[in-house]
């Protein structure tokens, strides 16, 4: 494909409570083995895009480490590349820490690339999808921009800060707004976008003149009159991870089978970092059911409705429900957990009880020891 792939950081609306002070969205443990930004970037490779932008907003020592080299992506050094890009800049506040401002700082790698389209996705929605036939489409279509939708009928539960696209009869957006929960049916906006790269290059820089605080979707909201900004709608499993309670209630989503295949698709592999730690042991006396539990765990004890992602512990009369263990964690005796997030290398063991709700589930943050 003759396309630059940008992989865009999450915007000011997404903030997962706990788990975001330590690392950013995309680098976020998932299902056991993944980062969120897996799925995003297996969606470029696997659909021929070979030259890949990452942009990081903030803490990119943890995603550096995972994306690497992008070998394991896919991605052949001598045919494209994986360039990792952050505002090497410092920002007198937050709020002017935008993909704009971003994508103006790197600028000369978007202009060096001799791909003539751009197709610019967000990490922190989940989905599968072969871009090239979007691409495909875009071009047939003539249309300026292609913007990604999903229909969804519960609206005031999921998606809620995305933002939202009408639509009329032609598929061409009329309107940008977002979705406050007001309403039970949305057209949510992925803010995937495909574009002539030189198109991309004009709009960033006129966001820039027209508000420092700009982001992308702002300039694309001011054009919806001028440009002719077409949806491609797409089906299966959708979801966005943009707090807390929707981390949680995507991962326990799925651990359904059914649901999880309309994500892990057949010949649409999802790569990540290999980890080559020992399977998985199960002693005498422990109970496993409707869970996901990655390689390399320790399990003693009862673990239900569960994610356990590797190199857990859990020890013997402790019992882990409706819970998300991230790796490294060590769960002790006789503990029970309810609707908690264990952050990573953190240590349950002196409180034996800890229970939360689906909308407020309990965090344990990163090494901490309780």
């Amino acid at each position: 494909m003759k396309v630059l792939g940008i992989i865009n950081f999450e915007n000011s609306n997404a903030h997962v409570e706990g788990l975001g002070d330590f690392r950013p969205v995309p680098a976020m443990a998932f299902m056991g083995r993944y980062r969120i930004i897996d799925f995003v970037l297996s969606n470029m490779t696997n659909s021929g895009i070979s030259s890949v932008q990452v942009y990081l907003k903030e803490k990119p020592r943890n995603l550096i480490e995972h994306l690497g080299s992008g070998a394991h992506y896919n991605i052949n050094s001598k045919r494209g590349k994986l360039r990792i890009l952050y505002g090497e800049k410092t920002f007198s506040s937050p709020v002017y820490n935008t993909d704009v401002a971003n994508f103006m700082l790197n600028m000369q790698y978007i202009e060096e690339d001799n791909n003539p389209y751009v197709i610019i996705a967000p990490s922190y929605f989940l989905y599968s999808l072969d871009y090239s036939v979007v691409l495909q489409q875009h071009i047939e279509s003539h249309a300026d921009v292609t913007c990604l939708y999903y229909n969804t009928s519960n609206a005031k539960e999921e998606f809620l800060g995305c933002d939202t696209l009408t639509l009329d009869k032609d598929k061409k957006v009329t309107e940008m707004g977002t979705n406050r929960g007001k309403r039970k049916t949305a057209t949510v906006s992925l803010e995937c976008y495909v574009m002539e790269k030189k198109l991309f290059i004009e709009l960033t820089k006129k966001a820039v003149e027209t508000s420092s605080l700009y982001w992308f979707k702002d300039i694309l909201r001011d054009s919806v009159g001028e440009l002719d900004i077409r949806g491609y709608g797409i089906k299966g499993f959708v979801a966005c991870i943009n707090s807390l309670p929707e981390y949680y209630r995507v991962s326990m989503v799925l651990r359904d089978r059914k649901v999880a295949n309309d994500l892990f698709k057949p010949g649409w592999p999802i790569y990540t970092q290999t980890n080559d730690s020992s399977p998985s042991r199960y002693t005498e006396g422990s109970s496993v059911r409707g869970s996901v539990v990655a390689n390399g765990c320790v399990i003693e004890g009862t673990v239900e409705n569960s994610v356990i992602s590797r190199n857990v512990t859990v020890r013997k009369g402790a019992i882990v429900k409706d819970s998300i263990i991230l790796p490294g964690s060590y769960i002790g005796e006789d503990a029970k957990l309810d609707h908690v997030i264990v952050d990573k290398y953190a240590i349950v063991h002196h409180v034996k009880s800890l229970k939360g709700t689906d909308e407020e589930p309990v965090y344990v943050k990163r090494r901490d020891r309780i």
